[in-house]
């Protein structure tokens, strides 16, 4: 028997407690009155949308910033706090956790497109075992059933209040947290080894692409066609490639999804446009689907396409977004950036040594990222096999568990 399994039995012999989010503290919004020049050069440390979807355990040493007032009454961030991104385009994406587990005296600010869950007696669990938590397969599809939308889904906080969580003993959260902490470790080192390869590669891209002064510039809305997609409901956009929905759909961070319907046709770079995927470069090729979230970007003959790629993922065109808590990235602002134009025999040179370093990259990580993703998944298996407790003497399962084991029974009739 494990040490958990003895702890289990120690300290909650008849079942682990289960209580509403309601039961155990509220919602709170983020920042509120905020204007775009707000967040220009800012004196409080400001969490974004991004920072948010992108840590479980929150990243407090960050550079984004935001302007507050002396006398100004806006809600902080505390320890234990757990945030939740608001809206997504996939019910999927909603309501993805960070939580709070640093303490700081520094006050941190949040954009007002997440929204806090605070305890009201924050002893009752360690932060370190809510990040693991809150993003398990359980809560994960608990929360998935409170968003709402059709182009964009939005979490009802109102529901949010009804999900059931487990609450056992401070015991068992530590030796849980320790073991997860395990996992979580290992694929730190291997993602931080994967990074370093990324940045080599980044140098000699840098490298290719930094011009003279000789090399003429020119604005994008001069040298190419740019445009965003159309929208599309969501509920048309299937998860998986089947028979009739085989047309790969982009998104703002690449595919989405599949549809059975075409809107672009070629070979194009694609650029996020909204929210926390500002900026963010793709390449699209062949058939597909464009969504109001991409700007599809197509050359009027001064570039190669596959130039342009480089070259667009070389300007970071996140610093072009707009300012404010939900920052954009407009067409008109794209078509107004200046970018160097040279040769198209120099575009083919550089484009053929890209192409071919990226290539050598990817091969010699194919076994990091491969590693990380088996690791990724074993930490994920033992997260939601950890976090499943026993409640009045029954194991909980999760609807998908259910059906999951549904389908093992029936394939075995």
């Amino acid at each position: 028997m494990s040490k958990l399994d003895n702890l289990l039995k120690e300290f909650c012999p008849n079942g682990v407690e289960y209580k509403t989010l309601d039961e155990l503290g509220n919602f709170y919004g983020g920042i509120t009155g905020k204007s775009k020049d707000d967040f220009v050069e800012g004196n409080a440390k400001f969490i974004t949308y991004r920072n948010v979807y992108a840590n479980p355990a929150l990243n407090i040493d960050v550079n984004d910033t935001v302007k507050i007032g002396d006398n100004e009454k806006q809600r902080t961030l505390e320890y234990g706090d757990v945030i939740f991104t608001g809206s997504s385009e996939t019910p999927d994406e909603c309501g993805i956790s960070s939580v709070l587990t640093q303490k700081t005296t520094e006050k941190l600010y949040l954009n007002s497109f997440c929204f806090v869950f605070r305890f009201n007696d924050i002893s009752i669990m360690i932060p370190d075992f809510a990040k693991h938590l809150f993003r398990s397969e359980n809560l994960r599809y608990q929360i998935g059933k409170t968003a709402s939308g059709v182009t964009r889904f939005n979490v009802s906080k109102k529901l949010m209040g009804k999900v059931k969580i487990p609450v056992p003993p401070l015991e068992v959260q530590r030796e849980i947290v320790r073991i997860l902490d395990n996992f979580t470790e290992l694929t730190a080192e291997l993602t931080a080894e994967l990074t370093a390869r990324k940045k080599q590669y980044e140098y000699y891209r840098s490298e290719m692409l930094t011009f003279d002064l000789g090399i003429p510039k020119k604005k994008l809305g001069q040298t190419c066609d740019m445009k965003a997609g159309k929208s599309i409901p969501s509920e048309l956009i299937s998860s998986e490639e089947t028979q009739y929905a085989n047309v790969k759909c982009y998104g703002g961070n690449g595919i989405r999804g599949y549809v059975n319907e075409a809107n672009q046709h070629g070979e194009f770079p694609l650029i996020g446009r909204q929210g926390a995927l500002c900026g963010n470069v793709n390449y699209a090729t062949g058939d597909f689907y464009a969504t109001e979230h991409a700007v599809v970007v197509k050359s009027q003959g001064e570039y190669k396409q596959r130039f342009l790629f480089h070259l667009l993922t070389f300007m970071d065109l996140n610093q072009y977004k707009s300012a404010g808590a939900q920052p954009g990235l407009s067409v008109k602002k794209l078509q107004e950036i200046e970018a160097p134009v040279p040769s198209l025999e120099v575009q083919d040179r550089i484009v053929n040594i890209l192409d071919n370093f990226e290539k050598i990259c990817n091969d010699l990580n194919i076994g990091l990222p491969a590693e990380i993703e088996a690791r990724q998944k074993q930490y994920e298996f033992y997260r939601d096999q950890l976090l499943t407790f026993a409640e009045n003497g029954e194991t909980i399962l999760t609807d998908r568990q259910t059906d999951r084991q549904t389908d093992r029974q029936t394939d075995r009739i």
